[in-house]
């Protein structure tokens, strides 16, 4: 089995990170989604699945509502769109 460190050196396992690129392919998308996760469950927001032990890595957690599909991301495609229009004027003067 593969193991992925991140800075602090805790292991995160790579499976659970894969079952999570399945739910969100994008990996930008992903990062934010489990960054903004993380900060909630470490404000005091409850997890959406049972953690496995108390001492559960927030990390893990995150990536395993995502995974499990507690954890969803919307995407505004007409603020994309609003946003690419704007790009679009200013770069063309």
């Amino acid at each position: 089995m593969h193991t992925l460190y991140f800075l602090e050196g805790d292991p995160v396992k790579l499976e659970l990170l894969e079952k999570a690129r399945t739910r969100i392919p994008s990996v930008p998308v992903l990062v934010n989604l489990v960054s903004k996760r993380v900060r909630q469950l470490n404000a005091g927001l409850r997890p959406y699945i049972k953690p496995e032990s108390l001492d559960e890595d927030k990390l893990d957690i995150a990536l395993r509502e995502i995974a499990e599909g507690k954890v969803i991301a919307e995407v505004d495609f007409d603020a994309i769109a609003r946003r690419q229009k704007i790009q679009e004027k200013y770069a063309s003067t």
